[in-house]
């Protein structure tokens, strides 16, 4: 299990949280990333990086209107900025003293936590780890967009499974078309955002 911290926690409930990184940082993270937010005692909470936004502040709003600004200030800017990068975290399950669960964790995790990038071996774990059932937090989760989340997960954890990486990705595809078969407009979309990755 490599140790590749991206930042820390800025809040957080049972379904998701969103963490906190540097600008610096952002090089870590991407969309459909898996995390992990250890809890102690044995106990870290999976998530799936759903979105990542930079809020501006005043000197932003200035540099973006002025003629002229110089690539040191830029520079300056982005590296020594005070703004987290924000990345929003859908939670997908969590791990106890070694078991996976597809299930909520039994709590969040607290406030200024140390958040990690799973590795691809964390994340043949989790996605090994049942049946698809993480699926179904993703796929009822509000105001993200799903086939996207979706596609870009599937693309990394199917490179993470990379002896096995395309039976891996047929069977996530075939057990998303059965848990969306009475959706049709929900299963169109994530169709097409997976025709791009598999």
């Amino acid at each position: 299990m490599t140790q590749i911290e991206i930042g820390r926690l800025l809040r957080s409930g049972t379904t998701g949280f969103t963490a906190g990184c540097r600008v610096n940082q952002l090089e870590a993270p991407a969309f459909g990333a898996l995390l992990r937010a250890p809890l102690g005692e044995g106990c870290q909470v999976y998530g799936l990086i759903h979105d990542i936004h930079i809020d501006d502040d005043g000197l932003v709003r200035q540099l973006v209107t002025a003629e002229n600004v110089s690539d040191e200030v830029l520079r300056d800017n982005r590296e020594r900025r005070i703004v987290p990068v924000e990345m929003s975290v859908l939670s997908l399950g969590y791990e106890q003293d070694g078991v996976i669960f597809h299930l909520l964790p039994p709590r969040p995790p607290l406030s200024l936590d140390l958040i990690y990038l799973c590795d691809e071996s964390d994340l043949v774990r989790f996605t090994s780890g049942g049946k698809f059932g993480y699926f179904r937090h993703i796929l009822q989760a509000k105001d993200i967009p799903v086939g996207e989340v979706l596609a870009a997960h599937i693309q990394q954890a199917g490179q993470a499974h990379a002896e096995n990486g395309d039976e891996w990705k047929q069977q996530a595809s075939q057990e998303l078309i059965t848990l969306l078969r009475d959706d049709y407009p929900t299963l169109m979309s994530v169709l097409s955002a997976l025709g791009e990755v598999i």
